[in-house]
């Protein structure tokens, strides 16, 4: 089959042939959706160590004042008491309180910024914060000099050891610069799998040389995007696409302790309008009440039979072994513990609401 020439390649195209991933188009890139398959490679990452290519995220860096460049009018989070060497998640929003993107702001100096933002937004995300900076700032969108991988899992902290010195001293949503393979380079402990993780940004034509030599431990698998999706579910971690859009606001998403409504934000204004009129819907979670899983845009029925809501992401969970997902439905029947039932008018599963994340086992702060 020939490869879609539209789609781009991250540095590593090659080496996932070589493995006989099974590539997919994915935010406008040509991705590893899996390698072994789903469940091993979910064991892999819930009990040893594997690797996830993200070269294809956004990296934006940014020099200037955090208010007098307009950054901080451009992201929600709080940027004042951020120090230096943590990074904090974040979301970029319109005038309406929709959500632009999200990402995490890393500072790397007192007024020098990493921003790392989703691949299938990257181009837009950049426009905006061209548009919003103050001239006096400088802007780099450094996407395409920039390889990340992503270690994820219990022994990823053993696994870097022989080859990042020091590595054991960060701590969770923390980030700094360490000598590997002869590059200083930026390493974050951060992940999108509620396990024990860490970031690496390399040189973007190098970056197959940092995988072969990760690869050199045998107890390291590769990883692909199908598990990397049932990893962020069972934690009830957000995707843009899915749980986040230009026309969910943070507060609909069950995202309010990622905005500083304190502070002078685009967007900000409508999201103090949501919270006064009140919200039309809300993100819940909810476990299926059998092992058949949700999938996006699935109706929710209340117990009723009306339909109150649509699926968002939904899986099988082999943590919990049932079908899991998340969805928007009428606030009234957002609250944990209620019945509701998922799938079409004539095929409808019950499941029960519930809190998230659905898994809480993992290592991820060890």
């Amino acid at each position: 089959m020939l490869a879609d020439t539209s789609l781009k390649q991250t540095p590593l195209y090659d080496t996932h042939l070589q493995l006989k991933a099974r590539m997919v188009p994915f935010g406008g890139w040509q991705m590893p959706v899996q390698y072994e398959g789903i469940l091993a490679e979910y064991a892999h990452t819930r009990q040893g160590v594997t690797v996830f290519d993200t070269c294809h995220m956004g990296e934006f860096l940014i020099e200037g004042d955090y208010r007098k460049s307009g950054l901080d009018r451009l992201v929600t989070c709080r940027l004042s008491d951020l120090p230096k060497g943590s990074c904090r998640y974040g979301l970029l929003l319109n005038d309406e309180g929709g959500v632009l993107d999200d990402l995490i702001v890393y500072r790397i100096g007192e007024q020098q910024w990493m921003i790392v933002v989703n691949a299938s937004t990257m181009e837009n995300d950049a426009r905006q914060f061209q548009a919003q900076l103050d001239p006096s700032a400088t802007f780099h969108n450094v996407s395409f000099l920039t390889g990340k991988l992503d270690i994820q899992g219990p022994l990823s902290r053993e696994v870097l050891k022989p080859l990042v010195a020091g590595i054991e001293k960060l701590e969770y949503y923390t980030f700094d610069y360490f000598p590997v393979l002869g590059e200083r380079v930026i390493i974050s402990r951060t992940g999108y799998t509620g396990e024990l993780g860490y970031e690496i940004y390399f040189p973007w034509d190098r970056t197959p040389e940092l995988w072969s030599a990760i690869f050199a431990d045998p107890r390291v698998a590769p990883a692909g995007l199908g598990v990397r999706d049932v990893l962020r579910l069972e934690m009830g971690y957000s995707l843009y696409g899915h749980e986040l859009n230009e026309t969910i606001s943070p507060l609909a998403a069950g995202l309010g302790k990622f905005v500083d409504l304190e502070k002078d934000f685009i967007g900000r204004e409508a999201l103090l309008k949501q919270k006064s009129d009140g919200l039309k819907t809300k993100l819940v979670c909810f476990k299926s009440n059998s092992r058949r899983s949700p999938r996006q845009h699935h109706r929710i029925f209340s117990a009723e039979g009306r339909q109150i809501g649509e699926v968002t992401s939904g899986t099988f969970s082999p943590a919990i072994e049932t079908g899991i997902g998340m969805g928007f439905v009428e606030p009234d029947h957002a609250k944990p513990g209620q019945t509701i039932f998922f799938g079409q008018a004539e095929a409808r599963e019950a499941a029960v609401t519930c809190n998230r994340p659905f898994y809480s086992k993992g290592s991820l702060k060890t």
